[in-house]
Parts: structure tokens; sequence; C-alpha cells
């Protein structure tokens, strides 16, 4: 007898979402997620990406997974409304991208931001003492301010980084890199000024985006479904989500993204970033 075989994944396109500032738990979170859909052999998938971006480590961890599936299968970028910086990074990983008229894009380059104290410590009547083994390993210290020869190491680094990025783009978007580097001066565009420079495909609606996904994989794009990839909530936070008091109060005056925000602005400081502020 021939067991008939499940096409339960074979006709969805699978989702995932790219939301905020990309760190770790990011990137951890996204990587399961493409583990599910290769696993499954879902034949499409859908990355929907609404960051400003983030730490560049992360952001290379999953672009590179994203390049590497969409031999396997297609797959295609929708940007929300604000797919920026490291946003950018990770969806050069896939081969079709699709943006609104009013997306913000853009922002291609490496931010690295240190905090001088020295005054403040100063007036308070602090002072620190360092042992090091050589004299760049306090660098970015926020007791002192930066020395030329160390801002020079630094922007070495910045400069490293940011030719990554422009290659990873002129690759990603079949660019001389030089034509990159015309735009990719940190500047932000929006979705149409994008299209016109390649950095885009399409513009249209992440609906949009799903029956391109469809067609591509050979689906009815009027039949097929999105099947959204993500971590089932614990029980007790499924009770406490959604519309408790706490929670709408805390949404309505935007405390839980303010905190998310300076959450990873204290872990990601010294950190070269590929980040729209």
């Amino acid at each position: 007898m021939i067991w008939p075989f499940k096409t339960s994944t074979r006709k969805k396109i699978a989702r995932i979402e790219v939301t905020g500032a990309i760190a770790g738990g990011t990137r951890k979170a996204v990587l399961k997620a493409l583990k599910t859909v290769e696993e499954k052999k879902y034949p499409a998938l859908l990355v929907r990406i609404d960051s400003p971006g983030g730490t560049i480590v992360d952001s290379q961890e999953i672009y590179t997974k994203l390049k590497q599936l969409s031999e396997k299968i297609k797959v295609v970028a929708s940007f929300g409304n604000i797919s920026a910086s490291g946003g950018v990074y990770i969806a050069m990983g896939c081969p079709h991208i699709m943006a609104n008229a009013g997306t913000i894009t853009g922002s291609i380059g490496v931010i690295l931001r240190g905090n001088n104290l020295e005054r403040l410590l100063e007036k308070v009547g602090v002072s620190f003492k360092v042992i090091k083994s050589g004299p760049y390993k306090d660098i970015l210290s926020f007791d002192r301010e930066l020395l030329p020869e160390e801002q020079n190491i630094l922007q070495a680094l910045i400069d490293d980084s940011y030719g990554q990025f422009v290659s990873t783009v002129a690759a990603g978007r079949n660019l001389a890199v030089e034509k990159v580097k015309e735009f990719a001066d940190g500047r932000i565009f929006t979705g149409q000024q994008a299209l016109e420079l390649g950095l885009v495909d399409r513009l249209g609606t992440e609906e949009e985006a799903r029956q391109w996904a469809a067609t591509l994989a050979g689906l009815d794009p009027d039949k097929s479904e999105l099947d959204t990839i993500e971590d089932p909530k614990p029980f007790v936070k499924r009770l406490t989500s959604g519309d408790s008091q706490l929670q709408t109060m805390a949404d309505n005056l935007g405390l839980r993204e303010t905190l998310k925000w300076c959450e990873f602005e204290l872990s990601t400081s010294g950190q070269p970033l590929w980040l729209y502020r």
C-alpha cells in the first residue's frame, strides 16, 4: 500500500516576523523559526521586517541563514513601517523584496557610541585607577576622553564593517559597489525612493507580498495561506496578556517599547551597530 504524502505545509507559505531592534534574542527566535521552515519543507517563506536594525553579528547570522534557505525555497521579504540598516542587511538574504511606498528604509552604515562622563565624575569627586595590559585595553572608557590614536583604531573598525555592509548590498541587489556607496551614507529613503535605487524590487502590501511568494512557488495566490512561525506563549503569559488593564496602560504610555529600547541601548553600549537611530 502506498501511503499518501502529507501536504499540510506544502500548500502553505511560512511567515516569520523580524520586529524591533535586532539583538541576541531576535537572532535566536528568527533562526529557530527558519529551522522550522526548513524542516517542515514549506515551498515559500514570507519574511516581514519591521526593524531599525541592531547588532552586526546578529544581523549577519540571520542574513546568512536566509541566504542559505533561499537556495532551497522561494523567499520574499516584506518591509513594514521601517526596515533600515540591519533590517536592510538581513533582507539581502532574500532574493525578492517588496516595500510599501511609505516604508522608511536605507540608513546603510555603521555607528558606534560611547559615553564620556569625565566632567560629571570630577564634579562629584569620583575617579578610577586602571591597571591594563596594553594602552588600548580600556578604549571607550566612560571616565575619560577618547584619544586621537584610539579614534583612528575605532574608525578603522567602523570602515571595515561598513565595507562588509556595502559589499553585501551590492551582491544582494546585483549593483556595483561604487553605485551602492553613492547612497550608502547613512541617509534614509522611502520605499518609493528605494525602488528607484534598486534596493527593493516592487512596491506593495504584505498581502501582495504573500501573493508574489505563492506565484513564485507555483501555488494558487488566491488560495494559499500564511502559516506564521513563532514560539507559543507560556500559559501564564497568555492569561496576563491581551486586554489586561496594566497591559493596555503600558501600551498607551509607550512604556513597554521604551523599556525594551533602554535595555537594548545599555546592552549594546560600545558596540558598532547597523542601526537607524
